[in-house]
C-alpha cells in the first residue's frame, strides 16, 4: 500500500505542476508582470509548501534534525539536481536582476544561517541552536525580500496601456482555478511522497539526520523539480529559475524562521558541512549565471554530477 501511495503522489505532482505552470504563467501575462517575478513568489512559495509543513511539524514534535536537514538538503537538491536537469533539458536564461540581487540575497540568507547556528564558536554556548529571536530575524529578512519583490513588480509594469491584455472575469476565474488546482495537487502529492518514502526509509534503518537530508529533502523538493522541468519544457525558463531561487530563500527565511519561532531548533554539528556546501554551491550558481547570462547544458551536467557526489558522501558519512 505504501508503494501505491508513493506512485499516486508522483502522479499528482506531475499533473499538478503542469496545471500550476500553465495557470501561473497566464496570470503573469494577465497582470502584465514578468514570469520571473511570478516564479519568485507564487510558484516558489507554492512548491515550497511541503518543506514548510514538514519542517514546522518536525520542530513542534522535537525532531530538529529532520526540520533543519529538510531545508538544507532541499536547497542543495534545488541548486544542483533541479537546476542541473532543467538546464540540460533547456538552457536557462538568467536576467540581470537575478544575478545582481536575487541570487546574492540567497547567498546572504545562507551565510546568516551559518552564523546563527555557530553559537558554540561565536558565543561560547554549550549547544548550537536557532533560537526564537533568530527565527524572528529570519522572518524580518523574509518580509524585506517580499517588499523588494513587490516593488520590482510595480516598477516593471508596462506603461503602454494600449498593449495591455484585456481579460474577462471568466478568463481570470479559469486561470486562478487552474493554478489553485495545480497547487493543491502539488501539495497533496508532495505530502504523499514524503510520508510514504519516509516510512520506507525508516523500515531500512536510516537515521533521522540522513532521512532529513535525503528522503524528506528529495520528497519535499519534488514539486520544485517537476515544476521547473515542466516550465523549461514549456520554454518558461524565467519561471523555472525564479522557482528555485525563490524556493531557497523561502526555505531558509520563512520555513526555518517559522519553525524556530514555534520551537527553538538544536543543531547537529554534522550539518555545518552541508550548510558550507550549500553556500559554496550558491556561489557556483552565481558564477555560472554570469557566463553569457545563461546556465547551459554542460553547466547543468556539472551540477547534476555534484548532487550525485554529495548524495554518495552523506550516505557514507551517516
Amino acid at each position: 500500500m505504501t508503494y501505491l501511495l508513493l506512485l499516486l503522489g508522483f502522479g499528482l505532482l506531475i499533473k499538478g505542476a503542469n496545471y500550476f505552470v500553465d495557470g501561473s504563467s497566464s496570470i503573469a501575462r494577465l497582470l502584465n508582470v514578468s514570469p520571473l517575478l511570478i516564479g519568485l513568489t507564487i510558484v516558489a512559495f507554492g512548491t515550497s509548501s511541503p518543506e514548510a509543513t514538514v519542517s514546522i511539524l518536525a520542530a513542534v514534535n522535537g525532531n530538529a534534525d529532520v526540520a533543519i536537514g529538510n531545508v538544507v538538503g532541499s536547497n542543495i537538491f534545488n541548486i544542483t539536481l533541479v537546476i542541473g536537469i532543467t538546464a540540460m533539458l533547456n538552457p536557462l536564461t538568467v536576467e540581470n536582476e537575478t544575478i545582481r540581487k536575487e541570487i546574492p540575497f540567497t547567498l546572504l540568507a545562507s551565510v546568516a544561517l551559518l552564523i546563527f547556528i555557530s553559537d558554540i564558536t561565536l558565543q561560547y554556548a554549550t549547544v548550537n541552536t536557532i533560537s526564537r529571536s533568530e527565527g524572528l530575524i529570519f522572518l524580518l529578512f523574509f518580509s524585506v525580500f517580499l517588499y523588494y519583490i513587490f516593488e520590482v513588480a510595480r516598477s516593471k509594469r508596462s506603461e503602454d496601456r494600449s498593449e495591455k491584455q484585456q481579460a474577462t472575469s471568466k478568463t481570470w476565474t479559469k486561470q486562478i482555478v487552474l493554478t489553485l488546482i495545480g497547487l493543491a495537487a502539488i501539495i497533496f502529492g508532495g505530502d504523499l511522497v514524503v510520508r510514504s518514502s519516509t516510512e520506507i526509509a525508516y523500515s531500512f534503518g536510516m537515521s533521522e539526520t540522513l532521512v532529513g537530508l535525503t528522503i524528506v529533502a528529495l520528497g519535499t523538493s519534488l514539486p520544485e523539480l517537476v515544476t521547473s522541468v515542466t516550465a523549461a519544457i514549456k520554454k518558461q525558463s524565467e519561471i523555472a529559475l525564479g522557482n528555485i531561487v525563490g524556493s531557497n530563500i523561502f526555505n531558509i527565511l520563512f520555513v526555518l524562521g517559522a519553525a524556530s519561532v514555534f520551537a527553538p531548533l538544536e543543531v547537529d554539528s554534522r550539518i555545518f558541512i552541508d550548510i558550507i556546501l550549500m553556500i559554496g554551491l550558491t556561489f557556483v550558481l552565481l558564477t555560472f549565471s554570469r557566463t553569457h547570462f545563461t546556465i547551459g547544458k554542460y553547466e547543468g551536467a556539472l551540477l547534476t554530477i555534484a548532487y550525485i557526489s554529495y548524495l554518495i558522501y552523506i550516505i557514507i558519512r551517516n
